[in-house]
């Protein structure tokens, strides 16, 4: 029963060495465990409020990166959306370019074309004149061989002549 009862004197000394460990602890030991509890709840804290500033900060970054890509997106469909157009623009150019080229070629055609044309007209006219004319000599010569048959060409040609 020893055991389940201590004696006054174990009780004594148990009490005082307690006291004196309180004590000592107390008064070396209690305010440096306080002192490193409290470093470390400031710690832990700052800890936490450093990880709730970047998960902010995270979540900005994030909006701005958004932003940014959505800005992108937006000058990149601009860019294409001028690239189109002066692509566009130089194509509608060449066309009435190459448009004006031809018709030009083709009036520079049809000019040469008429000119050749009226030039082969003019030689078939002098031609058919000379020959005209080669054939009128033969003809007047044959038949005014007389000089009565002249003058009376003669004179025919004159009254048309008054008449006109």
């Amino acid at each position: 029963m020893e055991l389940i009862t201590p004696g006054l004197g174990l009780v004594f000394w148990m009490v005082l060495s307690f006291s004196v460990i309180l004590f000592i602890l107390k008064k070396f030991a209690w305010k440096p465990i306080l002192k490193a509890l409290k470093e470390r709840e400031n710690t832990i804290d700052t800890a936490l409020k450093s990880a709730d500033k970047a998960r902010e900060e995270m979540g900005q970054l994030k909006a701005e990166n958004e932003r940014i890509i959505i800005e992108a997106k937006n000058v990149r469909d601009s860019l294409l959306k001028e690239a189109r157009q002066v692509k566009d623009k130089l194509i509608s150019e060449a066309k009435q370019k190459a448009n004006s080229e031809a018709n030009k070629i083709i009036a520079d055609a049809k000019r040469k074309i008429e000119n050749e044309k009226e030039a082969a007209l003019d030689e078939i006219k002098n031609q058919v004149a000379g020959f005209s004319v080669e054939i009128a000599e033969k003809i007047l010569k044959k038949k005014l061989e007389k000089t009565k048959d002249q003058q009376d060409l003669i004179n025919e040609l004159i009254d048309e002549i008054k008449i006109n």
